[in-house]
């Protein structure tokens, strides 16, 4: 964007999200000049006795820039302004009828408002003030030479444009402060993702590191029992196994340096085992029991450590899901790993569908769950390489369906 395209004015409420209220003023300000002009020409000659050149210029100047100030109202305050004050100027110049407003006729009044309404709209407090007191100003200065007694009327203009300055201006700090609640409410909402992605992912670690925690012990205790189990180990096979240990060792050392980084305050170490494909269907019913039916299709097969706790923790998760906003719904939960295709790896595939609830919950049962709902899912399943798909169904209910690499080659 190039700086001229920046400094293009707006016109009022160009950032509305209706059309209508977009065009709103300047239908307004077509309705005013339309309707001014040639009312200011008429009550100027007919009523006021003014020549009819110098009403017509006076009429133009007071009205045709009320189009100007839907995109630069200050601009048009001055031409307004200057017209309006030089129009009480040329009215001394005639003998007019004592009950006729001076040095503002009607006309003017109801132009100069709506362009005070379109000043507050877009300008500063400090604009606005400026031009109330050069208003104020004028109608003082102008009742000094007041003819007749119609000085007694001056301070109306003042006061009127004064309120119309007022609502604009508090109509647009409205708005903006509205705008900047919405701008922080994103910001706050990218930053709560944010931080919910990094959680879940630190919760996600500390739960893996029990499990590769568990290989590294047993890669340091067969590495250091090697020389005793085996006979007639050559020195170098011995010395090698000594290596493996030492190193194993270190690197369980490390692992738990980075848990105590991963680990915040609150967390508590977790001294149970983590759990796996053959604990899901105590999850199964424990839900069932507590919430509503649910039917399991358990699988008997032997997955690593990693797929089956991040099973467990889908399940776990999906049937949070349904508590909270389907309680009562009928539930499918089924593992299985069906023949690969040719070329691929073998996969656990995990599936939780549940039908619509008996009745809907006016709000959600439980606020708490054991993760991060779809995000902590899908971190899981992309950091073993897998698939999840999530989608709802035509009748209410709802689909979750993962597929998680079994193969060595699919979990690097």
């Amino acid at each position: 964007m190039t700086a001229v395209e920046e400094e293009r004015p707006r016109a009022l409420l160009a950032s509305a999200s209706r059309p209508w209220v977009r065009l709103l003023p300047w239908a307004v300000a077509f309705v005013l000049c339309v309707a001014l002009l040639p009312t200011t020409i008429v009550v100027l000659t007919a009523d006021y006795g003014l020549d009819g050149s110098v009403a017509g210029g006076l009429a133009v100047a007071q009205a045709a820039p009320l189009l100007l100030a839907v995109v630069r109202p200050l601009r048009a305050w001055y031409v307004i302004f200057v017209a309006d004050v030089a129009g009480a100027l040329a009215l001394l110049t005639v003998d007019f009828e004592e009950r006729l407003l001076w040095p503002f006729p009607p006309m003017e009044l109801v132009g100069y408002v709506g362009l005070c309404l379109a000043l507050g709209l877009r300008e500063r407090r400090r604009t606005l003030l400026l031009v109330w007191l050069a208003t104020a100003a004028a109608n003082v200065a102008l009742g000094f030479v007041a003819p007749h007694d119609s000085g007694a009327m001056s301070p109306l203009l003042t006061i009127l444009g004064g309120v119309a300055l007022l609502l604009g201006g508090a109509l647009r700090e409205r708005s903006e402060a509205q705008r900047r609640l919405v701008e922080q409410e994103t910001i706050s909402e990218a930053e709560r993702s944010r931080r919910t992605l990094l959680e879940e992912r630190a919760r996600i670690a500390r739960e893996l590191h029990d499990v590769v925690a568990h290989h590294m012990s047993v890669i340091t205790v067969r590495a250091d029992t090697a020389e005793y189990r085996l006979d007639t180990l050559p020195p170098d096979v011995r010395e090698e196994f000594t290596s493996i240990a030492a190193t194993a060792r270190e690197s369980l050392g490390e692992m738990r340096r980075l848990l105590g980084v991963l680990r915040n305050e609150e967390a508590r170490g977790e001294l149970a085992p983590q759990p796996g494909l053959a604990q899901i269907g105590q999850l199964v019913e424990a839900t069932a029991r507590a919430r509503g039916p649910v039917e399991f299709s358990p699988c008997d097969a032997d997955v690593p450590e990693a797929v089956g706790l991040s099973a467990y923790r889908i399940v776990q998760e999906a049937l949070a899901n349904v508590v909270r906003h389907a309680p009562g719904a009928p539930t499918q939960v089924s593992l299985s790993v069906p023949e690969p295709d040719p070329g691929e790896g073998a996969r656990l595939v995990v599936l939780v569908v549940n039908g619509p609830p008996p009745e809907p919950p006016a709000a959600p049962l439980e606020a708490s769950g054991t993760g991060h709902g779809l995000v902590g899912m899908r971190e899981r399943v992309r950091i073993i390489g897998g698939t999840l798909d999530t989608e709802p169904l035509p009748d209410g209910g709802f689909r979750v369906a993962a597929q998680l690499p079994l193969t060595e080659r699919d979990l690097t």
